[in-house]
């Protein structure tokens, strides 16, 4: 039988509809700029009543034996948190984060690490091998078990690794790699999406562990098109300033462990370093209590963690005041402050609130609520809450302050920390023991205010 040959197609990603050759407008729905290119090879003739292939094996569920997966640690504590304990044998983790942000740096610093045990292959597309050893050096870690392989080409990269045959695989970055199969330019969409599936596909048929590093766009998702984290078990992002000393790396997606993960770490000279109490140093306030601050008792995977939120509440001279938030959603402080207006009274109709999260933490979970509007009054009032207070709960549109999970985790967390307060919704409270902390459970926004005066 003749071997079918493979073709490029451009398909739109809005209507599906299929074209020889790119144009701006899809032909049949008339969106621009959504034509990519695809590779299509012909189907085979089928003669009628001929067999389609040989029928696989089918199990009953109650058949399978589900075997224990076995995690193999990183060397990295905080690495092996929001991988799920360890790295699993032929799990594929894609690794995104800003230019500049450590990523190469870190698995350099996993791999030299698991390197001593296991075979690893570092595939790099974007830097040489005496950039890479410049790094190492630079780190003080050993090279003398770390395999290095620069080259783009995703064919020789794999032929490479059928003859390396190793356990573990980083190609840094999958943006900067191209396949034959497709004429288009690397880092196209079609580029990065036929390269990825053939690293993944080797990745399961082998049972190699592989890392993908990806870039970020300027809206600061992944560069590529949204399968490719649909393809992947992993994606972690990692997140902070490139001027600040600490990044944290979150687990978006993780098949072998818990979501919304983190791991804290601080930028040294010697490379990335683990941080394992990161709520003291979120906390490092100095000085008396100042007005518009709080502590936050939040919950970041299975990680209770103790931020500061400051507010500032100014009087504005604009038609519409502003409303800014780092580290917070900001639609969320518009309607908290429309809560407060509607069930306490407070207007800041005329005032621009500013919030801030301490440190470069993003707080997606509405426990933050009661913090928020705690911090945005006392700055309001120009009174301090108090060095030794800390807040948690959801606030809802009646003005009710709902619970939230694992409540307390986040009591035992604070107590640990020597805070003496903590302002918690009521049904938050321990049903029994001594919590080590003053608790102050509330049920409505005005109870919580009365308490803080």
């Amino acid at each position: 039988m003749a071997k079918l040959k493979t073709k490029s197609v451009y398909t739109c990603n809005e209507c599906g509809a299929s074209s020889p050759k790119w144009v701006g407008q899809c032909p049949s729905c008339g969106a621009w700029n959504t034509l990519y290119e695809t590779t299509v090879t012909p189907a085979a003739h089928v003669r009628a009543g001929g067999r389609y292939g040989a029928p696989a094996e089918v199990h009953n569920l109650a058949e399978v034996s589900a075997e224990k997966i076995y995690r193999h640690p990183t060397g990295i504590s905080e690495l092996d948190r929001v991988l799920g304990g360890g790295l699993v044998a032929g799990s594929v983790v894609l690794i995104g984060g800003d230019p500049g942000i450590g990523k190469s740096t870190l698995l350099t610093q996993a791999m030299a690490t698991i390197g001593q045990v296991a075979k690893v292959l570092y595939v790099s597309g974007e830097e040489s091998s005496d950039q890479i050893a410049l790094r190492a050096q630079r780190l003080g870690l050993r090279g003398d078990r770390l395999r290095l392989l620069t080259e783009n080409q995703v064919e020789t990269i794999l032929a490479s690794a059928q003859n390396e045959q190793p356990q573990v695989i980083v190609v840094d970055s999958i943006q900067t790699m191209y396949t034959e199969i497709l004429q288009s330019a690397p880092g196209s969409v079609a580029q990065v999406r036929e390269s990825a599936a053939q690293l993944v596909r080797y990745a399961k048929q082998t049972g190699t562990a592989l890392f993908l590093v990806g870039h970020v766009t300027k809206e600061g998702t992944l560069a590529g098109p949204r399968v490719l984290e649909h393809m992947v078990d992993t994606v972690l992002y990692f997140e902070g300033d490139t001027g600040s000393a600490f990044r944290i790396i979150r687990a978006i997606k993780n098949r072998f462990g818990a979501v919304n993960e983190i791991g804290v770490f601080a930028m040294t000279e010697t490379g990335l370093r683990e941080v394992g109490n990161p709520s003291s140093m979120f906390l490092s306030r100095q000085g008396d209590a100042v007005p518009g601050s709080i502590v936050l008792a939040t919950q970041e995977g299975t990680r209770p963690l103790l931020v500061e939120v400051q507010a500032l509440v100014d009087q504005s001279h604009l038609g519409n005041p502003r409303r800014v938030c780092v580290g917070l959603d900001t639609n969320r402080l518009a309607m908290l402050l429309a809560v407060l207006h509607r069930h306490a009274g407070i207007a800041t109709y005329d005032q621009d609130v500013f919030v801030n999260v301490v440190g470069g933490v993003r707080v997606l979970e509405t426990a933050a609520d009661l913090a928020i509007l705690a911090a945005t009054v006392s700055s309001l009032r120009n009174r301090p809450l108090g060095k030794d207070l800390v807040a948690f709960g959801e606030v809802g549109l009646a003005g009710e302050v709902r619970p939230v999970q694992r409540g307390q985790e986040r009591i035992r967390e604070a107590a640990k920390l020597g805070f003496k307060r903590a302002l918690v919704p009521a049904a938050n409270m321990p049903k029994k023991g001594d919590a080590g902390i003053e608790l102050l459970p509330v049920r409505r926004l005005t109870e919580a205010l009365e308490i803080l005066g």
